[in-house]
């Protein structure tokens, strides 16, 4: 009997499954990670997106298209008996004009500046998207993680309940104990069967969630995880090192910090406007079939509308302290994020590092005293069921410290916009 009730005691530890070689998808994150940014739809729309403003790069700042004017003058030929012509060399005189605005005082580079400053600003939002998608999918496979541990776990508990039935029923056959015993261990039977439909349903809806993070069909197969990421020795005393990381890497401040800068190069631009451009032409003249004259044009603006200008002026600035603004407040509010996910993740550390050092060996302690009780017959079956309750309610809170401090780190790394 004592040699059973050890090896009942023995199948209370929680046993994970052997990673395979080559593991399919969903067994571990960094090939969840890695067909996710193959295959995201909203990945490829902001790639593109940012591939678009970086095209428009150029054409900013090129010289516009000249224009060609031809003026056909006296088709009528001072009205002679010709009839009218819309022939260059039949009528009295062709013109042609060939023109090409300039502009002046540097605006083409301010353009080119301000196009680049947006195709920045949609590199980093592409980044900002990824860093989004990849903080969701670590969450998710932190929960499926936790669910598959819960499940693995109750299956064990049921096995562990179905062997302690069968130590009940031989002590009550030996006249040991009462029938109550054996009754009592079914009815845990049925509480953990119950709870494995209900684990069952947890894992397929997160499996459901997964899937559409990864743009596959939400029955696609997903393998169990077999193991969390480590965690990174970071405590609350890397606040500081870590909030300049996230200042000069997030992809949404980056992308804060080049809407600023396009903002002042068209307020700057908004202002070069007060001063004229130019367009330059040179007109040939056509009487026959010869060049006959030839003729040079000047042409400029007359900024006048000034008060117009003082508004778009006024409206370019408002633009760049609306801008600047957006950037401070949107570094306040992922710094502040910093700071609590970081003392969130030490919590989850220092309460996992708790429950393994003192409540699961006192549990596990708690369990074999219980057991050597019950073969003794100097303790209830009750306490038996007690003790192993508190063992698996200890490994549970593993399980569950070592999955928040996974769901922090996500957001850590989401806020930095890279792994630690």
């Amino acid at each position: 009997m004592r040699k059973l009730l050890f090896v009942l005691l023995a199948a209370t530890s929680l046993s994970w499954p052997v990673a395979a070689q080559e593991p399919v998808l969903g067994a571990d994150l960094p090939g969840l990670l890695s067909f996710a940014r193959t295959q995201s739809p909203e990945l490829r729309a902001m790639q593109a997106e940012a591939d678009a403003a970086a095209q428009r790069v150029g054409p900013a700042g090129a010289l516009p298209d000249p224009v060609l004017r031809v003026e056909l003058m006296n088709i009528n030929n001072y009205g002679t008996d010709a009839s009218p012509s819309l022939l260059p060399s039949k009528v009295g005189e062709t013109k042609y004009t060939l023109m090409q605005s300039l502009p002046l005082w540097g605006k083409r580079d301010l353009k080119r500046d301000a196009a680049s400053a947006d195709a920045r600003q949609a590199d980093a939002r592409s980044e900002a998207a990824w860093a989004e998608l990849a903080a969701r999918i670590k969450a998710t496979y932190a929960e499926y993680y936790r669910a598959a541990g819960n499940e693995r776990l109750s299956t064990e508990v049921l096995g562990l309940m179905a062997r302690l039935e069968q130590v009940s029923q031989a002590r009550y056959a030996g006249g040991l104990a009462g029938q109550s015993d054996a009754i009592r261990a079914q009815l845990e039977q049925t509480a953990m069967r119950a709870e494995l439909i209900a684990l069952d349903g947890e894992k397929r809806q997160i499996r459901a969630r997964l899937n559409a993070l990864l743009a596959r069909d939400s029955a696609a197969p997903l393998a169990d995880p077999l193991a969390l990421r480590p965690v990174p020795p970071v405590t609350t005393a890397d606040a500081a090192s870590l909030a300049e990381r996230a200042r000069t890497r997030n992809p949404l401040i980056q992308a804060e910090l080049a809407r600023v800068a396009a903002a002042q190069k068209n307020r700057d631009l908004t202002q070069r406007n007060r001063y004229p451009d130019l367009t330059v032409g040179v007109s040939p003249s056509q009487m026959g079939s010869r060049i006959t004259t030839w003729g040079v044009m000047v042409e400029m603006n007359i900024p006048l509308q000034q008060e117009s200008r003082r508004s778009q002026e006024r409206e370019a600035e408002a633009m760049v302290a609306a801008a600047r603004s957006r950037t401070e407040s949107l570094s306040q509010q992922l710094l502040g994020d910093l700071a609590v996910n970081l003392a969130g993740l030490e919590a989850a550390r220092r309460t996992e590092t708790l429950v393994k050092t003192q409540l699961l060996p006192q549990s596990e302690l708690g369990l074999q005293s219980a057991l050597a009780a019950y073969e003794n017959g100097k303790a209830e079956f009750s306490m038996l069921l007690e003790a192993q309750r508190q063992i698996r309610k200890a490994r549970q809170e593993v399980l569950k410290s070592q999955v928040e401090a996974q769901m922090r780190l996500a957001e850590i790394e989401r806020i930095l916009g890279e792994d630690l």
